[in-house]
């Protein structure tokens, strides 16, 4: 039996990968991505040590390249990815796609889909530059194993739930500039802002419920042991998808009911 895809959800997901791949920088961030991986693993392999007893850094301080390039790469594919969607609205063209796509559930699934493809081929491009550059300067200090591949793991999810948080808030504000500074300023202000209160009042544990200390959780499994703002990896990451879910869904009910 073959499998076709329908000729409108076909013509959906072209519309935005055309989009996608008209971007320059777009285009380039995937290599990008690899080489900054490759050089922070390398270079922080190269001076770091294993994994030690009680130490910060489940993984060892040798794997700190590999989180600072994670990280990077989240940061800026959050960043994209609301840049793209706010442009939408000022350059009129989530309007003109609606020509084309006027079903909304066709064109937000379409729109998210892509976003969470080419945010999960950044990732994979940064964590293979890393596991990379791992291999080549610090194979002898790296444990390669569950413990590593689950960081892996909680990486790839990371970086695919802010690039749709970024998509998402794009859409909801209607405009970039509000959705960027927010993707800044929450976890630079807001969100250790809770964690401070949180701890104030003594309920630190409240911190785990946002989007930051999941993040943090669901990629540093086992790391900071000590403290009381980040859950076991799984709940983590659990609470990241549900953020995800969350503003993702206020942004699909959004396109559906407001003129474009």
């Amino acid at each position: 039996m073959n499998l076709t895809v329908p000729v409108e959800i076909e013509r959906a997901a072209t519309v935005e990968l055309r989009k996608l791949t008209a971007s320059r920088v777009a285009r380039q961030a995937v290599p990008v991505a690899a080489v900054l991986g490759l050089l922070a693993g390398g270079g922080f392999a190269l001076r770091g040590n294993g994994p030690q007893p009680h130490e910060t850094l489940a993984t060892g301080t040798a794997s700190a390249g590999f989180y600072v390039a994670l990280f990077v790469t989240l940061a800026a594919a959050a960043i994209f990815a609301a840049l793209a969607a706010g442009d939408e609205y000022r350059h009129h063209s989530l309007a003109l796609t609606a020509v084309f796509t006027p079903d909304r559930d066709l064109l937000m699934g379409a729109k998210l889909g892509v976003t969470a493809a080419y945010s999960l081929l950044l990732g994979v491009s940064v964590e293979v530059g890393a596991l990379l550059g791992l291999l080549a300067a610090g194979r002898h200090r790296i444990e390669f194993g569950v413990r590593l591949l689950s960081v892996f793991g909680g990486g790839l999810l990371a970086v695919v739930c802010w690039s749709l948080l970024g998509a998402a808030l794009g859409l909801l504000f209607r405009s970039p500039g509000p959705a960027v500074l927010t993707l800044i300023l929450w976890p630079l202000i807001a969100e250790p802002a809770i964690w401070y209160v949180a701890r104030f009042v003594g309920v630190p544990g409240f911190a785990v419920l946002f989007p930051l200390s999941a993040t943090v959780g669901a990629v540093m499994n086992g790391s900071f042991p000590k403290t009381h703002f980040l859950a076991p990896s799984a709940a983590s990451a659990v609470v990241l998808v549900l953020w995800t879910a969350g503003v993702c869904a206020g942004a699909w009910w959004y396109v559906r009911r407001r003129d474009l």
